[in-house]
């Protein structure tokens, strides 16, 4: 800043009645000189103004770009020089958690290649100081070190001192009659230290203040989801011994009475619908306690009822007037439902792999369209069905009054890879995988897989294509092609054939497929004590089938879903030709829910059942029956090793699987590492099956599963313990999958 005094005071001097002859300028980097002659609003030709040179070094440095500028004159000739601030080409987080730095670099806002600023970076420093001490830490030091690197960039250093946690070794609910202490904790952040609270699922008691402020609110929404609607609920009190870190937590509680619903009305602006045909499918009714949660979603129902018939804009305002006398209330709904809403445009945003068109076939709303709320969510759950897409958001832009423009955003996901890798599974061993696979070739939605996977016991190699919506209609195709071999515990298997499929949506959810398979199999080294040795003996049998399935999907994710159902039914029939002659039966059962907006925090728990059976086996193969063990059934098992079992004279036991199968499992899904996106999830098995009824052999299986979006694809590490384990069982305490839905 001195020299730039200096030069304006040179300038003054010898400037007096010069005329511009040029401009020019010296050290400028980030901005071009015709931008940055725009920017100084000089032109040669005029006067040199003092006044307006000052001018323009003000609005130069205003860009931020520059540590320093000043002006020199020579004959007319106004130089510009530019002494421009450090870019960060490193940035560094000490004496903070390794896996949190990524999350606390992208809070602050700084990343490399950024101009360095002073001003960013204090706010960094704050933001930093903010964000440990959210985690119960008092008394945080961030200290900046700026180290200058050759290549004339800078490196970033934030050094911090986490300071001490406070701990919550009381919680006094002052006026807390009716409600438990235990459930009103629920709902708060800051809760009370609990004996052993270091243990996961126990409160570890550490304050966090920045949740200290929404602590009342929430006490009280809990109070008035059980009618206490006159509750009052003071500011926390925080009383630190700094000493020892150590606090009590107080609240003020009013509870006052319960109140009942009185009455329950509905008041429209414009009456676009019976205002009974609403009140009749409201949850909140009168007679009950009222609940300010069941409240909201009468509020939520409304309007999704209103915007599924275009309303787009449709306003509900509660009121809820309340007699004191004999503690009751009358819930009026004031509905503005505003004017029909039709869709202008349908603008496509975020993908640069995935054709336009792959897109709009699973939006259920085009241009010209009256608006439909239900159908804007089902379109983005559908499309991260597709498993093509990261996240999806689809913004409503306001036209009019009457119009609207949706912009769908995708991030899209990572769906083609060539791998090689391996794994070890308890029977199988150290296993091999090579595959080349995309769900999404070239962004046409087209799948093409291509794999081999090698073992102790098993030879595996698969190709296979899949039009999930041929010309993007409602029908889909796909071929597959393989030759495998497996050594069972008692026999040896190859198999070499393939299938070809058709399908069709027939509605939102559901899909209908056929599939016509022909494979020839060949079993050896088995025992002439097995079951119907001669049967299998060396010879190769051919088992030539259809199989007819229904499918209905409406899950909110193809990985990782946190709402909705599967349901899947096919009925197989072997002996369209060929040697075998069956039908098998299989259903499927899952369902998610994630319950992240009920306690806060992203809980998702799920619930996977399995059903099988034979209608007649006149020529059943071994290797077509059911078996129970490993990832899909029963965990804590090795796969396949639990079924039908028969015994020699000399105590050998065969596996000769079952006719009849039931397995079910309960997961409990967690965030592990956000930063890594990996959860923890904990599951119990229970399984059944037999011959001739479905409970002959029983088993379970417990244990915990790491869930872990890698780089290479979903992959699942499985850390099982059996169960109801008998004796000859074979069971399984590692295995894990890739690419598979959690």
């Amino acid at each position: 800043m001195r020299r730039f005094f200096i030069a304006v005071m040179m300038l003054a001097v010898v400037a007096s009645a010069q005329v511009i002859q040029a401009i020019r300028f010296d050290g400028l980097l980030h901005l071009s000189p015709d931008v940055a002659k725009e920017i100084t609003g000089l032109h040669t030709g005029e006067p040199i103004d003092i006044e307006k040179v000052d001018e323009a070094i003000r609005k130069l440095y205003a860009q931020g770009y520059f540590k320093d500028i000043w002006v020199t004159e020579e004959r007319g000739v106004l130089t510009f020089h530019f002494k421009e601030k450090p870019v960060i080409s490193q940035i560094v987080i000490s004496g903070y958690g390794e896996n949190k730095k990524d999350e606390l670099l992208s809070a602050i806002g700084l990343k490399k290649g950024d101009i360095y600023d002073e001003r960013k970076i204090e706010k960094a420093e704050a933001l930093i100081r903010s964000q440990i001490e959210s985690e119960g830490y008092f008394d945080t030091v961030v200290e900046t070190e700026t180290t200058p690197l050759e290549n004339g960039s800078v490196k970033v250093e934030f050094k911090v001192n986490k300071g001490e946690n406070i701990i919550i070794e009381k919680l006094n609910l002052c006026g807390a009659k009716h409600l438990d202490k235990d459930d009103i904790e629920k709902v708060m952040a800051n809760r009370e230290h609990d004996f052993m609270g270091w243990m996961w699922g126990f409160n570890n008691g550490k304050v966090k203040i920045d949740q200290l402020k929404y602590e009342a609110p929430r006490i009280r929404d809990l109070y008035m989801r059980h009618g206490y609607l006159d509750c009052k609920v003071d500011n926390p009190l925080l009383r630190v011994d700094f000493d020892n870190y150590k606090a009590i937590l107080d609240f003020k509680i009013t509870e006052g009475p319960i109140y009942k619903v009185k009455a329950v009305k509905i008041e429209l602006a414009q009456k676009v619908i019976d205002p009974v045909i609403l009140r009749d499918e409201l949850r909140l009714k009168p007679g009950e306690v009222f609940d300010i949660e069941t409240l909201r979603h009468d509020m939520e129902h409304i309007k999704t009822k209103l915007a599924d018939m275009g309303y787009a804009y449709v306003r509900v305002v509660p009121d809820f007037s309340k007699d004191e006398k004999d503690h009751t209330t009358v819930v009026k709904y004031r509905v503005y439902p505003g004017d029909k809403v039709y869709i202008r445009d349908v603008i496509i945003s975020g993908n640069t792999r995935t054709l336009d068109r792959v897109i709009r076939r699973e939006i259920f709303l085009a241009p010209g369209d009256l608006y439909s709320l239900t159908d804007m969510k089902d379109s983005k759950a559908a499309l991260m069905r597709t498993g093509y897409f990261e996240n999806v958001v689809i913004d409503e832009r306001r036209v009019n009054e009457h119009e609207m423009d949706l912009v769908v955003n995708v991030k899209e996901a990572q769906t083609g890879n060539i791998m090689v890798g391996g794994g070890y599974g308890s029977y199988d061993g150290f296993i091999f995988n090579a595959s080349v696979n995309d769900r999404n070739v070239f962004g046409s939605g087209l799948a093409v897989g291509l794999s081999t996977d090698l073992s102790r016991h098993r030879t595996n190699f698969n190709f296979n294509i899949t039009n999930p919506r041929i010309w993007d209609s409602d029908y889909s195709a796909g071929f597959n092609i393989y030759h495998n071999e497996f050594e069972n515990y008692d026999y040896t298997e190859k198999r070499f054939g393939g299938s070809v499929t058709l399908g069709k949506q027939i509605a939102r959810y559901w899909h209908l497929s056929g599939m016509y398979q022909y494979y020839s199999t060949r079993i050896s080294n088995m025992d002439p004590n097995f079951p119907d040795y001669e049967f299998y003996a060396n010879n190769d049998f051919v088992t030539s089938a259809g199989t007819l399935s229904a499918r209905f999907n409406n899950t909110d994710d193809f990985y990782l879903p946190r709402h909705g159902m599967i349901f899947s039914a096919s009925a197989m029939y072997a002996g369209l030709g060929g040697d075998a002659e069956y039908n098998k039966n299989y259903f499927t059962f899952m369902i998610f829910q994630g319950l992240e907006d009920y306690i806060n925090y992203d809980l998702i728990l799920r619930y996977k059942a399995r059903l099988g059976f034979f209608g007649n086996d006149r020529k059943l193969p071994v290797s077509a029956k059911f078996y129970m063990g490993g990832v899909r059934t029963v965990r804590g098992y090795e796969s396949g090793s639990i079924g039908g079992f028969y015994e020699t004279s000399d105590g050998y036991i065969y596996r000769t699987g079952g006719e009849y199968t039931f397995s079910n499992s309960v997961e409990a899904s967690i965030p592990l590492l956000e930063a890594a996106k990996m959860r923890l999830a904990f599951f119990l098995d229970y399984g059944m099956i037999g011959d001739d009824s479905f409970d002959e052999y029983t088993r379970a299986g417990t244990g915990a599963a790491i869930e872990w979006f890698s780089p290479m694809g979903p992959i699942q590490l499985i850390f099982a313990y059996p169960l109801m384990e008998e004796s000859g069982d074979r069971t399984s305490n590692f295995e894990f999958t890739m690419g598979q839905r959690f």
